[in-house]
């Protein structure tokens, strides 16, 4: 027998011991139409969410875009492959903001006309506010990038763990979540809807710091280390204020029904210029007012207002050393 005929039988015989070639008596396929019309039937019965509608949806991926693009535009220089002088600052800078424009009207357009259709509203003129709303985006940059910039010095001044702006601006997570929030609030005062929810929500991944865009923050905010800070909507933050991580300024216990009830109240504290949260500490309620100048110590629980300059801490407690020896 030829090598190549012995070399066929082999392959024959391996194909016959196969179960992979005959698949039809195991095969599911005939099943799946009824858990389709299931699915249909669940829509329909609105048990389920679905968005079915002629209107496009924000792309969470041209947010995310948006978001970096505006880094780029506002740390000329740190997110950027392009090496970046003097002679070609303007043409840089002029691309990226009229680049931006255009991404973020085209957002805005997708997200107002989609709150149309959503709540059944009379026209909004969407392509007409997407292009106002937008401009009026690019118009606020430069008042963004200075308020950073006191963000950063914070930063500088408060954490002597850092040696260089570069090194905030490229790797601190509190920095980040905060320039997503200012974008985002930029946005949220000006009513557009779903975008700057999805740019804070970004961040909140990307860092562990959940800033919602309807929260008030002075400038020279820092937030150290950053993992689980959680800042409600209603929350009004003072100017150089510093919180560490695990801190959470937010609403006290809700009735179910809250959604519609305590929509637009004041629901989170207020914290005043000048005040240190230190690690771990919760501080609930829209009356809770945390004085100018105060300093909060770690893990501890506030319902209630703090006079200014005031420093709140626990009583230390009592530790017990075991020997097994």
């Amino acid at each position: 027998m030829s090598k190549t005929k012995s070399h066929t039988i082999d392959t024959l015989e391996i194909g016959a011991l196969c179960d992979h070639i005959e698949t039809t008596s195991c095969c599911q396929h005939v099943k799946v139409p009824k858990i389709v019309k299931e699915l249909l039937n669940s829509w329909a019965t609105k048990e389920c969410f679905e968005h079915i509608s002629p209107v496009a949806i924000p792309s969470q991926e041209g947010i995310i875009d948006i978001v970096e693009q505006a880094r780029c535009i506002l740390f000329p220089g740190y997110f950027t492959r392009t090496k970046l002088h003097a002679s070609n600052l303007e043409y840089y800078v002029g691309k990226k903001t009229t680049d931006l424009y255009d991404k973020v009207s085209e957002q805005v357009n997708i997200a107002i006309r989609h709150d149309c259709r959503r709540n059944n509203l009379p026209c909004t003129n969407c392509e007409a506010q997407s292009h106002m709303k937008a401009l009026a985006f690019i118009e606020v940059l430069p008042r963004v990038a200075a308020i950073l910039a006191t963000d950063i010095r914070a930063a500088l001044e408060g954490d002597p763990a850092t040696k260089s702006p570069d090194e905030v601006i490229f790797s601190y997570p509190g920095l980040l979540a905060t320039l997503v929030f200012r974008l985002a609030h930029e946005l949220y005062l000006m009513k557009v809807p779903i975008i700057p929810r999805i740019m804070t929500e970004y961040a909140h991944s990307k860092t562990g710091i959940d800033i919602h865009p309807g929260a008030t923050i002075g400038s020279g905010f820092f937030i150290d280390h950053g993992t689980g800070v959680v800042i409600g909507e209603t929350t009004i933050i003072g100017k150089d204020v510093r919180l560490y991580q695990g801190v959470t300024l937010g609403a006290l216990s809700l009735p179910r029904d809250a959604g519609e009830k305590m929509r637009n109240k004041k629901r989170h504290p207020t914290i005043e210029d000048n005040v240190i949260v230190y690690a771990n500490t919760t501080i609930l309620g829209g009356e809770t007012i945390i004085g100018e100048g105060s300093t909060i110590g770690g893990n501890i629980w506030l319902t209630e207002s703090v006079p200014p300059g005031t420093k709140v801490l626990l009583k230390r407690p009592e530790l017990i050393y075991s020997n097994s020896h």
